[in-house]
Protein backbone atom coordinates (compact mmCIF):
# COMPACT_ATOMS: atom_id res chain seq x y z
CA UNK A 1 0.00 0.00 0.00
CA UNK A 2 1.84 2.97 -0.79
CA UNK A 3 0.58 6.89 0.17
CA UNK A 4 1.52 9.69 -0.25
CA UNK A 5 1.21 13.38 1.48
CA UNK A 6 2.29 16.74 -0.19
CA UNK A 7 3.27 19.10 1.78
CA UNK A 8 3.51 23.26 1.33
CA UNK A 9 5.09 25.81 2.83
CA UNK A 10 2.48 26.84 5.74
CA UNK A 11 1.36 23.24 6.15
CA UNK A 12 0.55 22.19 9.76
CA UNK A 13 -1.36 18.81 9.69
CA UNK A 14 1.29 16.60 7.25
CA UNK A 15 2.48 14.81 10.46
CA UNK A 16 -0.98 14.09 11.41
CA UNK A 17 -1.55 12.94 8.17
CA UNK A 18 1.60 10.78 8.06
CA UNK A 19 1.14 9.31 11.50
CA UNK A 20 -2.72 8.31 10.30
CA UNK A 21 -1.77 6.55 7.27
CA UNK A 22 0.86 4.40 9.04
CA UNK A 23 -1.11 3.95 11.17
CA UNK A 24 -4.03 2.31 8.87
CA UNK A 25 -1.24 0.56 6.45
CA UNK A 26 1.57 -0.12 8.94
CA UNK A 27 3.98 1.73 6.00
CA UNK A 28 5.24 5.47 6.37
CA UNK A 29 3.89 7.61 3.48
CA UNK A 30 6.32 9.62 0.84
CA UNK A 31 6.56 13.11 2.19
CA UNK A 32 6.73 14.97 -1.40
CA UNK A 33 7.65 18.71 -1.18
CA UNK A 34 5.35 21.17 -3.19
CA UNK A 35 8.32 22.06 -5.69
CA UNK A 36 8.23 18.85 -7.34
CA UNK A 37 7.18 17.73 -10.57
CA UNK A 38 6.32 14.27 -10.22
CA UNK A 39 4.65 11.98 -7.42
CA UNK A 40 6.07 8.92 -6.76
CA UNK A 41 4.57 5.95 -9.47
CA UNK A 42 1.66 3.05 -8.26
CA UNK A 43 0.51 5.41 -5.35
CA UNK A 44 -2.97 3.68 -4.00
CA UNK A 45 -4.03 7.28 -1.91
CA UNK A 46 -2.56 10.77 -2.11
CA UNK A 47 -3.47 13.15 0.75
CA UNK A 48 -3.61 17.30 0.51
CA UNK A 49 -2.85 18.41 4.18
CA UNK A 50 -4.46 20.88 6.41
CA UNK A 51 -2.72 24.17 7.18
CA UNK A 52 -1.45 27.59 5.90
CA UNK A 53 -0.32 27.43 2.72
CA UNK A 54 1.24 30.49 1.87
CA UNK A 55 -0.10 31.92 4.94
CA UNK A 56 -3.17 31.89 3.24
CA UNK A 57 -1.82 34.69 1.03
CA UNK A 58 -4.21 35.92 -1.48
CA UNK A 59 -6.59 33.78 -1.17
CA UNK A 60 -6.80 30.48 1.05
CA UNK A 61 -5.35 27.78 -1.21
CA UNK A 62 -5.08 30.15 -3.99
CA UNK A 63 -0.99 30.18 -4.60
CA UNK A 64 -0.61 26.34 -3.38
CA UNK A 65 -2.66 25.57 -6.62
CA UNK A 66 -0.70 27.10 -8.71
CA UNK A 67 2.80 24.52 -7.09
CA UNK A 68 4.77 22.42 -9.35
CA UNK A 69 3.31 19.18 -8.20
CA UNK A 70 -0.14 20.25 -8.80
CA UNK A 71 -0.10 19.41 -12.07
CA UNK A 72 0.80 15.68 -11.96
CA UNK A 73 -1.67 15.98 -9.08
CA UNK A 74 -4.46 16.25 -11.35
CA UNK A 75 -2.86 13.61 -13.86
CA UNK A 76 -3.12 11.53 -10.85
CA UNK A 77 -6.62 12.44 -9.91
CA UNK A 78 -7.69 11.80 -13.78
CA UNK A 79 -5.93 8.58 -13.54
CA UNK A 80 -8.44 7.55 -10.84
CA UNK A 81 -5.80 7.79 -8.24
CA UNK A 82 -7.81 7.97 -4.68
CA UNK A 83 -7.34 11.40 -2.48
CA UNK A 84 -8.30 13.54 -0.07
CA UNK A 85 -7.90 16.94 0.50
CA UNK A 86 -8.37 18.31 4.53
CA UNK A 87 -9.42 21.88 5.51
CA UNK A 88 -6.76 24.09 3.62
CA UNK A 89 -6.41 20.81 1.40
CA UNK A 90 -9.93 20.80 0.20
CA UNK A 91 -9.29 24.71 -0.59
CA UNK A 92 -6.48 23.74 -2.89
CA UNK A 93 -8.69 21.41 -4.32
CA UNK A 94 -11.31 23.52 -5.18
CA UNK A 95 -8.59 26.06 -6.58
CA UNK A 96 -6.81 23.96 -8.51
CA UNK A 97 -10.55 22.80 -10.44
CA UNK A 98 -10.26 19.27 -9.08
CA UNK A 99 -13.25 20.17 -7.05
CA UNK A 100 -16.59 22.04 -7.58
CA UNK A 101 -17.44 25.02 -5.22
CA UNK A 102 -15.18 27.24 -3.24
CA UNK A 103 -14.13 27.88 0.48
CA UNK A 104 -14.93 31.44 1.89
CA UNK A 105 -14.59 33.07 4.99
CA UNK A 106 -16.57 31.71 7.94
CA UNK A 107 -19.55 33.30 8.77
CA UNK A 108 -19.17 34.03 12.00
CA UNK A 109 -16.17 35.66 10.69
CA UNK A 110 -14.50 33.87 13.61
CA UNK A 111 -11.95 31.04 13.42
CA UNK A 112 -13.72 28.00 14.75
CA UNK A 113 -12.29 24.87 16.34
CA UNK A 114 -14.47 22.97 17.97
CA UNK A 115 -15.62 18.80 17.47
CA UNK A 116 -18.04 19.14 14.71
CA UNK A 117 -20.82 16.77 14.43
CA UNK A 118 -21.27 14.99 11.14
CA UNK A 119 -23.70 13.17 8.99
CA UNK A 120 -22.77 11.10 6.39
CA UNK A 121 -24.72 11.81 3.75
CA UNK A 122 -24.11 8.46 2.11
CA UNK A 123 -21.94 5.21 2.68
CA UNK A 124 -21.94 4.43 -1.65
CA UNK A 125 -18.44 6.10 -1.86
CA UNK A 126 -14.96 4.85 -1.54
CA UNK A 127 -14.22 6.66 1.44
CA UNK A 128 -17.18 5.98 3.77
CA UNK A 129 -18.28 2.50 3.29
CA UNK A 130 -17.04 2.25 6.24
CA UNK A 131 -19.77 3.88 7.85
CA UNK A 132 -23.71 3.76 7.77
CA UNK A 133 -26.13 6.08 5.49
CA UNK A 134 -27.33 9.37 7.85
CA UNK A 135 -24.71 8.06 10.61
CA UNK A 136 -23.56 10.97 13.02
CA UNK A 137 -19.80 11.47 13.66
CA UNK A 138 -17.54 13.46 15.44
CA UNK A 139 -14.73 14.77 14.13
CA UNK A 140 -12.43 18.40 15.15
CA UNK A 141 -12.89 21.39 13.04
CA UNK A 142 -10.14 24.07 13.11
CA UNK A 143 -10.83 26.94 10.38
CA UNK A 144 -11.13 30.36 9.34
CA UNK A 145 -12.19 30.03 5.84
CA UNK A 146 -14.55 27.01 5.52
CA UNK A 147 -17.75 28.48 4.40
CA UNK A 148 -18.44 26.07 1.81
CA UNK A 149 -20.19 27.86 -1.28
CA UNK A 150 -21.30 27.22 -5.07
CA UNK A 151 -24.36 28.60 -7.25
CA UNK A 152 -27.49 27.28 -6.92
CA UNK A 153 -27.38 24.91 -10.21
CA UNK A 154 -24.03 23.58 -9.27
CA UNK A 155 -25.16 22.55 -5.26
CA UNK A 156 -28.36 21.12 -7.30
CA UNK A 157 -26.00 19.18 -9.39
CA UNK A 158 -23.27 17.83 -6.72
CA UNK A 159 -26.47 16.74 -4.44
CA UNK A 160 -28.56 15.07 -7.10
CA UNK A 161 -25.18 13.53 -8.48
CA UNK A 162 -24.30 12.13 -4.61
CA UNK A 163 -21.25 14.09 -4.53
CA UNK A 164 -22.34 15.39 -1.17
CA UNK A 165 -20.91 12.99 1.12
CA UNK A 166 -20.58 14.79 4.71
CA UNK A 167 -23.01 17.54 5.95
CA UNK A 168 -22.88 19.30 9.51
CA UNK A 169 -25.08 18.57 11.90
CA UNK A 170 -24.73 21.95 13.26
CA UNK A 171 -23.39 24.46 10.83
CA UNK A 172 -19.85 25.93 12.62
CA UNK A 173 -19.55 28.35 9.53
CA UNK A 174 -22.51 28.83 7.31
CA UNK A 175 -21.34 26.31 4.87
CA UNK A 176 -24.18 26.19 2.12
CA UNK A 177 -26.92 23.63 2.72
CA UNK A 178 -24.74 22.26 5.32
CA UNK A 179 -22.11 21.02 3.40
CA UNK A 180 -18.77 19.54 5.27
CA UNK A 181 -17.50 17.94 2.45
CA UNK A 182 -17.60 16.87 -1.07
CA UNK A 183 -16.54 14.51 -3.72
CA UNK A 184 -15.95 15.18 -7.74
CA UNK A 185 -17.96 13.10 -10.44
CA UNK A 186 -15.51 10.33 -10.61
CA UNK A 187 -15.88 9.87 -7.19
CA UNK A 188 -11.61 9.36 -6.66
CA UNK A 189 -11.57 13.14 -5.09
CA UNK A 190 -12.82 14.24 -1.90
CA UNK A 191 -12.20 17.13 -0.09
CA UNK A 192 -13.57 18.05 3.45
CA UNK A 193 -13.15 20.91 6.01
CA UNK A 194 -13.15 18.30 9.41
CA UNK A 195 -9.86 16.69 10.11
CA UNK A 196 -10.33 13.06 10.18
CA UNK A 197 -6.71 12.60 10.68
CA UNK A 198 -7.17 14.03 14.18
CA UNK A 199 -10.06 11.38 14.96
CA UNK A 200 -8.02 7.92 14.38
CA UNK A 201 -6.73 7.24 18.39
CA UNK A 202 -8.60 7.23 21.16
CA UNK A 203 -6.10 8.38 23.38
CA UNK A 204 -6.00 11.92 21.43
CA UNK A 205 -10.12 12.23 21.58
CA UNK A 206 -11.70 9.87 19.31
CA UNK A 207 -11.78 7.32 16.37
CA UNK A 208 -14.87 7.79 14.30
CA UNK A 209 -12.54 9.28 11.31
CA UNK A 210 -10.65 5.90 11.49
CA UNK A 211 -13.54 4.18 9.46
CA UNK A 212 -12.81 6.54 6.21
CA UNK A 213 -8.71 5.98 6.09
CA UNK A 214 -9.68 2.45 6.38
CA UNK A 215 -12.66 2.52 3.91
CA UNK A 216 -10.51 4.35 1.16
CA UNK A 217 -7.10 2.11 1.69
CA UNK A 218 -9.06 -1.84 1.54
CA UNK A 219 -8.40 -1.97 5.81
CA UNK A 220 -11.92 -2.76 6.57
CA UNK A 221 -12.54 -6.07 8.61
Amino acid sequence: MKTAVIVFPGSNCDRDAAMALEAVTGQKPAMVWHEETELPEGLDFIMVPGGFSYGDYLRSGAVAARSPIVNDLKKKAEAGVPMLGVCNGFQILTEAGLLDGTLMRNASLHFVCEKAPLLVETANTRFTKGYADRKEILIPVAHHDGNYFADEATLDRIEGEGQVVFRYANNPNGSARDIAGVTNAAGNVLGMMPHPERAVDADHGGTDGLALFESVLGKLS
